[in-house]
């Protein structure tokens, strides 16, 4: 598979526009709160037909500081004795998840997300990893893909043999920037010393993968000071890297309203960042996976990409593909059979709901058969960069071009302009057009297409 990229400047001013990431088709702006406990509990019946394995993702919301940047669902505070009652909900969750689901599933992926989940102790950790293994049968040969989030600051030596020992074997780390004027500027100070150490620790503990994440549009970065930063990073070598765009949005953030926004690097700066990040990382041998994901090219990431296996969901791209993923703690989102389920947003409601015995299930959404075509057909463009009409067609029983007429008629201008190829055996995107691939898949999504909720999402680059 070729897997190289095109960075064309002219094609991305045409089509940067507001578009979802499909970590889920339907996006979360279709879920609704008709859909309940009762519906979800359903959904676990016929999720025990199918029998796949599952999936969990605990969301740690706790921060001991706020990264003015940030618009995850997190809480900044210093008391740190709010884990534990926190974690004892996590474990009644668990409970009340485990009794729904057959007791020898195994569970192929774990994710602890935040928030900060290096927030809480040492103890704590080993309990509710303890914990989680009593409620679910967990892989004891190291084969599952177990990952978490490191804050570097939050984190060291220590704290990177006890998650090992505990068994994850995956790790990203927040960096965003070098520069000691942008960290001070977005409230990250993190020296480049502590950024090492944790990644030192992580090899010597034999990780099999440890990703980085950047942040291009921070206030003043500029080309120079961010190629700094790159390159210093390339030298340090990590398995993956991210490279995120930063959508200032103070209006739905309340963090980025401390960010002076006249300090922000101007537009076509911003795309000068992403265009040398491109060029020097595949200069450096990194291949691009999707969206704002590069890896070295014998990363399982990539290697799975080639193979046709990789997978995406709410965890981003993954190697296990198509488990029921069950989500857990404060607003987590679950996809159990043909449904997504989120929990409640906030503590008290979510301590409440538990402390009645009850899933703290907020919303949620029951795919329909037409949903569930798209969200294969997506899945493939966005994993691989190509579709086979009759890979659909066997799927699902349809007639491709019969179904998707209207859709295929928006990949004309698409394909006038170079992003893809377009014949009567499939779509195959371009390299100038990998960029591009949320708009692509936008094509096909009935949702935007009706104009649902465009205001909710970030442009494109």
């Amino acid at each position: 598979m070729d897997q190289s990229i095109v960075f064309d400047l002219d094609l991305i001013h045409k089509y940067d526009r507001a578009g979802p990431r499909y970590t889920s088709y339907p996006t979360a702006v279709e879920f609704h709160e008709g859909f309940g406990e009762t519906a979800y509990r359903r959904a676990c019946e016929r999720s025990n037909a199918e029998a796949r394995p599952l999936s969990l993702y605990f969301h740690i919301p706790f921060c001991d500081t706020v990264c003015f940047y940030c618009a995850c669902n997190k809480i900044a505070t210093k008391d740190r004795r709010l884990a534990g009652p926190y974690l004892q909900h996590l474990d009644r969750e668990m409970a009340l998840q485990a009794a729904l689901f057959d007791p020898g599933r195994p569970v192929d992926q774990l994710h602890w997300g935040g928030g900060t989940p290096t927030f809480i102790s040492h103890d704590q950790m080993r309990w509710l990893m303890e914990r989680t293994r009593e409620h679910f049968r967990l892989h004891e040969d190291d084969s599952g893909e177990y990952s978490i989030e490191i804050d570097p600051r939050e984190a060291d030596t220590s704290t990177i043999r006890l998650l090992r020992e505990i068994g994850f074997n995956r790790m990203s780390m927040g960096v965003q920037d070098l520069d000691e004027r942008v960290q001070r500027a977005v409230n990250r100070i993190q020296s480049e010393a502590r950024t090492l150490e944790v990644l030192a620790a992580a090899r010597a503990e034999g990780f099999r993968s440890v990703s980085m994440d950047l942040i291009y549009g921070l206030p003043y970065q500029t080309l120079e000071s961010f190629s700094r930063t790159l390159e210093r990073i390339i030298e340090i070598g990590p398995d993956r890297l991210s490279v995120f765009n930063y959508a200032h949005l103070p209006e739905r953030f309340k963090p980025q309203r401390r960010i002076d926004a006249e300090r922000l690097p101007p537009p076509q700066e911003k795309l000068d960042i992403l265009q040398t990040a491109i060029e020097r990382l595949g200069a450096a041998g990194y291949v691009f996976i999707g969206m704002d994901h590069f890896a070295r090219p014998d990363d399982e990431l990539a290697v799975a990409q080639r193979n046709g296996t990789l997978y995406r969901n709410f965890q981003g791209y993954s190697t296990h593909a198509d488990c029921d993923l069950i989500g857990l703690g404060i607003t987590s989102i679950g996809k159990v059979a043909d449904t997504y389920a989120q929990n409640l947003k906030a503590l008290e409601p979510y301590y409440a709901r538990l402390d009645e015995g009850r899933l703290p299930i907020w919303r949620g959404v029951e795919l329909d058969r037409d949903d569930l075509v798209r969200r294969d057909l997506i899945t493939r463009l966005i994993c691989h960069f190509e579709l086979r009409f009759a890979d659909i067609e066997r799927a699902w029983g349809i007639d491709f071009q019969e179904y998707f007429s209207a859709d295929l008629e928006r990949l004309g201008e698409m394909a006038a302009d170079g992003l893809l190829t377009l014949d009567d055996q499939g779509i195959r995107v371009a390299p100038k057009g990998r960029l591009l691939i949320r708009n692509i898949c936008m094509a096909f999504d009935r949702y935007r297409q009706a104009g649902q909720g465009q205001t909710r999402f970030s442009k494109v680059i």
